[in-house]
């Protein structure tokens, strides 16, 4: 059992292969839902990211779509029926799904693209860092599976920023993007990216988020700065 936000979400994971951590929190906390709202996650493991969002924002619809059966029973089970999990491939969502819409849907589409880089070993592992469906598909299920002024919120990889920005349909805008860095000074390695359904808002490009204080890692424990480490620890929400 893994402790997320300071220990008010308990998660069982895997013991070996992909486990969720810091990504999935801050996916969470990104999301300006409010209670009442749906909420859709693709991929959603074992649930660590739209349950962490459930424990700061009460009252929420939550449904997760996760392809592998053994991750969607953890999620399901993590869930403790608050969570609908549906174990289906994103690309062909069972009718049950497609036939409604959805206040939020968020995402950590796997990172790395396998025509350029070397798959896993590990088939939990792989599922979640290589990507066998393409990231076009997941901005193309987000944007379908969103209510109209819906928002969807995605993590991921600097280096995919711009298969990202492509790759957003046409009626997806009121684009946002939050860099994130380990330190000050150094490049950001990954990005938030938020549009709305039908939005017109002209694209904003926020200021690098510095996680960890300090130009290096100097001593035993972690070295967040405070908002981070409200978000890690209190389940605060990440305003931007």
């Amino acid at each position: 059992m893994d402790a997320f936000l300071g220990g008010k979400v308990q998660l069982l994971q895997p013991r070996e292969g992909y486990r969720a951590g810091v990504d999935a929190v801050l996916l969470a906390a990104s999301l300006p839902a409010t209670p009442g709202q749906r909420v859709l996650e693709l991929g959603c493991g074992a649930g660590a990211a739209i349950l962490c969002l459930a424990a700061r924002v009460p009252g929420l619809v939550l449904t997760g779509v996760e392809r592998q059966p053994d991750m969607a029973a953890l999620a399901q089970q993590n869930g403790q029926g608050a969570l609908e999990v549906v174990c289906a491939d994103l690309a062909d969502l069972p009718l049950t799904v497609r036939d409604r819409q959805f206040d939020h849907v968020l995402a950590n589409p796997p990172y790395y693209d396998r025509a350029a880089s070397v798959s896993s070993d590990d088939p939990a592992r792989e599922a979640a860092h290589g990507e066998q469906t393409p990231l076009a598909k997941w901005m193309q299920v987000a944007g379908k599976r969103l209510a109209p002024k819906g928002v969807a919120t995605f993590i991921h990889r600097t280096a995919r920023l711009p298969d990202l920005i492509r790759a957003l349909p046409h009626d997806l805008g009121s684009v946002e993007v939050l860099p994130l860095a380990a330190r000050a000074g150094r490049e950001a390695d990954r990005v938030i990216l938020r549009a709305r359904k039908n939005g017109r808002a002209a694209f904003r490009l926020h200021p690098p988020l510095v996680l960890h204080q300090g130009a290096a890692h100097t001593h035993d424990g972690d070295s967040y700065v405070p908002m981070i480490r409200d978000v890690l620890r209190r389940g605060a929400a990440l305003n931007y």
